[in-house]
């Protein structure tokens, strides 16, 4: 007989949400390991004592980890998301018949509450993570990757020379529709204000030419010109940077660093810096914040893993003042001295092919990027009746070699990374970062941010990698040790009774048996 359900909504229900969600959920398992209790006593400064009632703190930053966790950017979709699944609902502590926050009380708390918060719950779930063994803290490995900002490309603005874009365009173009101000324009006069020298401006002039030979005849408006940060701004997003990748288009983007311990790959730091900038400009303040947070665990850094990007003599430097080991390579263009000359260190000079010193003069620092050189300079006598003159100096008087300031730090990684525990740490870098950045951004939430804003931005991986470190725990078994017994050879008989007499007699020594020899 054939059957067939009727469906009746009841009035009354009497429904329990913890009876219906499994043991083994992972919403379960993470509503009785993760204690936000905390977050009403930090976040009591910032609510007056009458009113009408926010929403919980504590229900507000797990809607924050279950939007990663889930994959979700949009807060909108992510209330929409919670009200269909109970396990969420039992993780949130909410009813069936209870209504959830509105999403743009969501998007306003996100704005209102301060970093401080944030990075304290990111600090609590990592210290979850080191109490459990996870977090051996001796090796910590560094990297960056680029986040999509929420502006698009079209809403580019030309900086101007101290004037009005109006009468900047007046001046040299008719105004096109793409040359519209925005309507809405967030940007500092400082921003909107032209600020590169005339030799940046004349290589961007000269990079457009370039690139407008491959574009259709014609085309010469502002969407299909050659964008750069030096002379172009977002209104919309002020913060946010053109940043490109070989083989991609440009985009608006935020800069993602991160720190990942190598035992179990747990995040150790993350912060949000402007796209523009270098990653070896953003390791200093990573350092500055990455050994205190370790420290505050008990845990001591002694070594840093990082790719080239990241290499710097005054960041070598920097880290052997911290007793950290790096092992960085050097960029491309470090050769370590001119080609056929001897350096010796106890002179401090350069030895040239045909026997003449180039002495140390004077530190050199240079203007556009404040890098310091060590200067060398031969003698006009030396160089005078050199047979290699032409060669060497052409129609110069003496010869000039520049080195690196930082050039014994630079040797010193070189050779740390040519042996063989440096080629066994470039593995364990590449076997340790990428996995991490890539769930980031494909399964966590974070190939875009949705908000608006450096700092913004900043609290949405602090939530991110919050939630990964949550995921790492819940699934994490400590490993057992486990006895292992080992079967000895059989000794010949003449040496078993000579260990048995010798213990024997070192017995009766020890208890003052005097024995007669026959």
């Amino acid at each position: 007989m054939q059957g067939r359900k009727t469906f009746e909504d009841e009035r009354e229900l009497c429904f329990s949400l913890s009876v219906h969600v499994p043991a083994h959920n992972f919403y379960r398992r993470l509503k009785d390991k993760l204690d936000l209790e905390f977050l009403y006593e930090l976040t009591a400064p910032y609510y007056g004592r009458c009113g009408q009632h926010s929403i919980d703190p504590v229900v507000f930053f797990k809607l924050c980890l279950v939007g990663h966790l889930e994959n979700i950017s949009s807060d909108r979709r992510l209330i929409e998301h919670c009200s269909l699944r109970l396990d969420l609902l039992y993780f949130l502590g909410y009813q069936l018949d209870e209504p959830l926050p509105w999403h743009s009380t969501v998007s306003r708390t996100r704005q209102l509450l301060p970093t401080e918060l944030f990075e304290e719950v990111f600090t609590r779930v990592l210290a979850l993570c080191a109490d459990a063994g996870m977090v051996s803290g001796h090796t910590q490995v560094v990297d960056s990757a680029l986040i999509k900002a929420n502006a698009s490309m079209d809403s580019l603005e030309l900086k101007v020379p101290r004037q009005e874009l109006a009468d900047h365009l007046e001046q040299v173009r008719a105004i096109s529709p793409a040359d519209r101000k925005a309507m809405r324009d967030k940007a500092s006069q400082q921003q909107r204000t032209l600020s590169a020298s005339r030799d940046e401006l004349q290589e961007i002039r000269a990079r457009n030419r370039k690139w407008g030979k491959d574009q259709h005849p014609g085309a010469s408006n502002k969407d299909s010109r050659f964008t750069s940060n030096k002379t172009h701004y977002s209104p919309v997003d002020p913060d946010s940077r053109i940043a490109v990748k070989p083989g991609k288009a440009r985009k608006l983007c935020y800069l993602l660093q991160l720190a990942v311990d190598t035992s179990r790959h747990v995040i150790t730091h993350v912060h949000a810096d402007l796209a523009d900038k270098k990653d070896n400009q953003c390791l200093p303040p990573l350092l500055q914040q990455l050994l205190p947070r370790l420290e505050h665990l008990e845990l001591h850094c002694s070594t840093l893993l990082a790719d080239t990007g990241y290499s710097s003599g005054e960041n070598y430097a920097l880290l052997e003042r911290q007793a950290v080991t790096a092992f960085i390579p050097p960029h491309g263009p470090y050769k370590g001295g001119p080609e056929g000359f001897t350096y010796h260190r106890e002179g401090d000079y350069w030895l040239c092919p045909e026997g003449r010193k180039v002495t140390f003069r004077n530190v050199l620092v240079e203007k556009k990027n404040s890098n310091k050189k060590r200067t060398y300079y031969t003698t006009r006598k030396d160089c005078r009746n050199c047979p290699s003159k032409e060669s060497c100096i052409g129609h110069l008087h003496v010869k000039k070699i520049e080195v690196t300031y930082y050039r014994d730090e630079y040797e010193r990684t070189i050779a740390r990374l040519n042996s063989r525990w440096g080629r066994r740490m470039k593995r364990l870098r590449q076997a340790t970062v990428e996995p991490v950045l890539g769930t980031l951004l494909d399964f966590l939430g974070m190939r875009r941010v949705n908000t608006r804003g450096l700092e913004l931005a900043h609290k949405g991986m602090l939530v991110a990698a919050a939630a990964y470190n949550l995921q790492k725990f819940l699934r994490f078994t400590p490993k057992r040790s486990q006895t292992a017994v080992m079967a000895l050879p059989r000794p010949d008989l003449e040496t078993f009774f000579k260990m048995v007499l010798g213990s024997l007699k070192r017995s009766e020594i020890r208890n003052g048996i005097e024995t007669t020899s026959y």
